[in-house]
């Protein structure tokens, strides 16, 4: 073919052909999920596999503006090859009629151009390349624009072709690549488009949901929201299957509510027996707790595995609770002669600085105590800080005993300060003996609970 001759023939072919046509509205794309049974669920817009789960939006109405849900699917539920087919479908048909036409006139126009640089081109090499670099973008364009417009592009690329040839033997090339030789892709295999649901129809994809994903609150939460699509459409559906519907969701309801009470009071029985076992350290009864667990589980047809996971793993932290106690108890039976030792000794010091309460209390109500009932307080506390000291404690109690220490010193400050404000009648020294005897106080109540906790059997919280 002459120069002059495929350059017209290829300029009214990509006039012609890049003439576009209406754009469609932008609206989300209807796809389906594929089950491994056969059913299928409608996904607005694209559904996401995260780990072995899928995620999707279903549209649980027929309008056009439809409200949504969630679905949460096991991966294993679902047949990927045709749903990956039908979303490749779907994709090919939204791509046509939205931005394919668009697409093509780009591709046309930008042909066009570079046709029109080849005959301005007085370079043969120049000619060349230009003509080779559209044939190339030529022949990938269909496979990345779902094959629009194939047959206008192969008949484009049989006469780049020729005019390649044509400038490669005007520079005396002999022999010519075969890569040029236009060839057609396989075309995939496609899985039919379905129709947008019809109110019935989405009615149904609820109920396929509801029976389709394995949370229990998921499931009940479907069956409610087609009991209520039921009532509100009733009149627009035939009545036969309006009565049958909802007679059988309404009992599957009631099925998941007996379920949920059956593992409720697995979990509440369970627990129980648990947290009694714990709390006496009983670690071979606790080992047993989770075989129980599973046998009732599979008696109740193992409806609720989430339920059930998470009793057997709050079980489980009885359990550690339970070792943990056995542990601090063998501990504590080593030690229990020190522990002994230091009861013995700390009782009458402790003691006596309980009976100081009364005194420090009236010091801290500011009432004026009597200078002989100070003096005795100091003599007392001085008793107490020497009895104290004499004791070494147990490492374990060394804190507390340290405390106990503290509230004696502050009951000692309490009356210091206390005898110098009846002196004088300086109110403000009256407010720092109330702050120490209440200091006092507080320390000597939290000395005497701690030091009573570790010197008894030890006990979970």
């Amino acid at each position: 073919m002459r120069r002059g001759t495929w350059l017209r023939a290829f300029t009214m072919l990509v006039v012609v052909a890049s003439s576009t046509g209406a754009f469609a509205a932008d609206e989300a794309t209807l796809l389906r999920v594929f089950l491994t049974d056969g059913a299928s669920l409608v996904s607005y817009g694209e559904p996401a596999r995260i780990g072995d789960r899928v995620v999707f939006s279903m549209p649980t109405a027929s309008t056009p503006n439809p409200p949504l849900h969630l679905v949460s699917l096991p991966a294993d539920r679902v047949d990927w090859d045709r749903t990956n087919r039908y979303a490749a479908s779907a994709r090919a048909a939204r791509y046509l009629q939205t931005r394919a036409e668009a697409d093509y006139a780009v591709l046309a126009t930008d042909i066009s151009q570079a046709i029109k640089e080849i005959g301005q081109t007085t370079d043969a090499s120049k000619r060349l390349a230009i003509a080779e670099s559209s044939r190339t973008r030529l022949a990938a364009w269909p496979e990345s624009h779902f094959n629009y417009r194939e047959a206008d592009v192969r008949h484009m690329l049989s006469l780049l072709d020729e005019a390649i040839a044509d400038l490669r033997a005007a520079r005396g090339a002999e022999q010519f690549s075969l890569s040029f030789v236009a060839s057609a892709a396989p075309t995939p295999v496609a899985e039919p488009l379905l129709p947008a649901p019809t109110l019935k129809e989405a009615i149904e994809q609820v109920l396929t949901a509801a029976s389709a994903v394995d949370g229990a609150a998921e499931r009940s939460l479907l069956l409610r929201t087609a009991l209520v699509n039921l009532d509100r459409d009733a009149a627009e559906l035939p009545a036969p299957w309006v009565a049958r519907t909802r007679a059988e969701t309404r009992a599957s309801i009631r099925t998941e509510e007996r379920i949920d009470r059956s593992y409720q009071e697995l979990t509440s029985w369970m627990m129980g027996i648990a947290r009694w076992r714990a709390r006496r350290a009983d670690v071979r009864g606790l080992e047993r707790v989770g075989d129980r667990i599973r046998r009732r589980d599979q008696a109740l047809g193992e409806h609720r595995p989430d339920a059930v996971n998470a009793l057997l793993v709050a079980v489980e932290a009885e359990l550690d609770a339970a070792r943990r106690l056995r542990q601090a108890r063998a501990q504590f039976a080593l030690r229990a002669p020190v522990f002994r030792r230091y009861r013995l000794a700390i009782r009458a010091p402790m003691d006596r600085l309980a009976r100081l309460k009364p005194s420090l209390e009236r010091i801290k109500s500011l009432s004026n105590p009597s200078p002989a009932s100070l003096a005795a307080l100091d003599r007392s506390v001085v008793r107490v800080l020497e009895q104290t000291s004499a004791i070494v404690p147990p490492e374990e109690l060394a804190s507390a005993h340290a405390t106990l220490v503290s509230a004696a010193q502050l009951a000692g400050n309490a009356a210091r300060i206390g005898r110098e404000a009846a002196q004088t009648g300086d109110m403000a020294r009256a407010r720092d003996a109330s702050s120490a005897a209440a200091g006092a106080l507080l320390l000597g109540a939290s000395a005497r609970s701690d030091i009573q906790t570790l010197l008894g059997l030890p006990q979970l919280p």
